[in-house]
């Protein structure tokens, strides 16, 4: 299925009904399986043969769609969880454990670096944040002895900085680490880590992939890519055996497909943060229109920033497509085809004005929202980023003040521009 393009994956991979099979992914409405032996059933628990005996570990609906987003990305393998949250969470405890160490990119989702600098904190787990534009000395210099990933986002939320994902790939494996990256906002339609040396993707479906604000989900995709057995002693939880499942080792024992089924049989049986089957079938029908809807996306940011651009109220506008943008060569690399449809701007009176301006807006949806076909607007300052000190984490985090988080939907962008122009003119 992996030789098919991108458009065609979108409908087609994951899911290929057999003579006399539904023809649209079956939505697997139930808590258990029924086997007739118990030793069966005990190969089951003991990882020796592959199948399904309990939703909260895997469910087939959940795993049609992870091998959809699994082969959009060009992975081995992922899986599904109840929220991006849950999807960045795992991506770091399957890695990690009480006194270890993970090196981020300030650039990141407010409620990423909240999960990061304080829940996860919580567990011992501590990190160090890098100024993604940083240059790879500097970079390298956040590592220590006990540092097990680098972790970034393809495009930032709400800063939009694109990530150099070759440099931090370069960092990361210098140090003998995986590079993880969060690629909501791209999506693999117009960027696709992997190719430039990432290991692991973690998603927020309910974002463009799901794209109508119906569920909330998440995914962790595995590249198969990283050697674990060659850094052994930096992953011991992958490398040495699982009392758990009577010694088994991970690496050893399934290859490449270690990561994601440690992540399975560990995390997801201890923390059960299992998707709905409805909401992953919800999701399947959100990413069979993926593409189609990614180029409306950027087509209609693209012109929603060049109007912006030369707004005489508007002081800065962040967009990659803006040929005078500061990551516009990075765009052009990674993102040839399109970003995404979310862009920041402030406009000329600061945060005062900005919030005045997102209230006079009549057809964009004030919402703790991104990335949905219905354009959306929010001021992370004083929402998803107001648990964040002004100086210096709000600033370091890349989130002025007076930043306007705009994701333009796929509505006549005429209509759009026209909602934009009303509410400028009340500032």
């Amino acid at each position: 299925m992996n030789q098919y393009r991108q458009g065609t994956l979108c409908v087609h991979a994951g899911y290929r009904p057999e003579n006399g099979q539904p023809r649209s992914v079956p939505i697997i409405q139930t808590t258990t399986y029924r086997y007739d032996s118990s030793e069966q059933m005990g190969r089951l628990f003991d990882l020796e043969e592959s199948g399904y005996f309990y939703t909260r570990l895997q469910n087939p609906t959940n795993d049609y769609i992870a091998a959809r987003i699994t082969a959009l990305e060009g992975g081995v393998a992922g899986m599904l969880t109840s929220s991006g949250q849950a999807a960045n969470f795992f991506a770091i405890l399957n890695l990690c454990g009480s006194g270890d160490h993970i090196v981020a990119s300030t650039a990141i989702y407010g409620g990423t670096f909240n999960l990061f600098s304080v829940s996860m904190k919580k567990l011992g787990i501590d990190f160090t944040f890098v100024d993604p534009d940083a240059d790879e000395e500097t970079l390298s210099a956040a590592f220590r002895d006990n540092t097990k990933a680098l972790f970034g986002e393809t495009i930032a939320n709400p800063s939009c900085a694109v990530l150099d994902i070759e440099k931090f790939a370069r960092v990361a494996h210098a140090h003998g680490v995986p590079l993880i990256v969060d690629n909501t906002f791209a999506t693999p339609v117009n960027c696709r880590p992997f190719e430039w040396g990432a290991d692991i993707v973690t998603h927020s479906t309910t974002k463009y992939l799901e794209g109508h604000a119906s569920t909330v989900g998440g995914a962790l995709i595995d590249s198969g890519n990283f050697d674990w057995l060659a850094h052994a002693d930096k992953f011991p939880g992958l490398t040495t055996p699982d009392e758990s499942y009577h010694g088994k080792n991970y690496a050893k024992d399934f290859g490449k497909a270690a990561y994601i089924t440690k992540a399975t049989a560990q995390l997801m049986r201890d923390y059960g943060s299992i998707p709905a089957p409805m909401n992953a079938f919800l999701l399947g029908l959100g990413i069979e229109t993926l593409e189609l809807r990614m180029q409306r996306h950027c087509e209609n940011a693209q012109k929603v920033a060049e109007y912006l651009a030369g707004h005489p109220k508007v002081a800065w506008i962040s967009y990659c497509g803006l040929p005078n943008d500061k990551y516009h060569a990075l765009a052009e690399k990674y993102l040839p085809n399109g970003s995404c449809g979310v862009l920041s701007f402030g406009p000329v009176g600061g945060r005062e004005a900005a919030t005045k301006l997102m209230d006079s807006l009549k057809l964009a949806n004030v919402v703790t929202h991104v990335a949905d076909a219905q354009t959306c607007v929010l001021h992370p300052a004083s929402t998803t980023h107001r648990q964040l000190s002004e100086e210096p984490e709000l600033i370091a985090s890349g989130v002025a003040p007076d930043l306007l988080r705009l994701s333009v939907g796929i509505e006549d962008v005429r209509d759009i521009i026209e909602d934009l122009e009303q509410a400028l003119a009340q500032i």
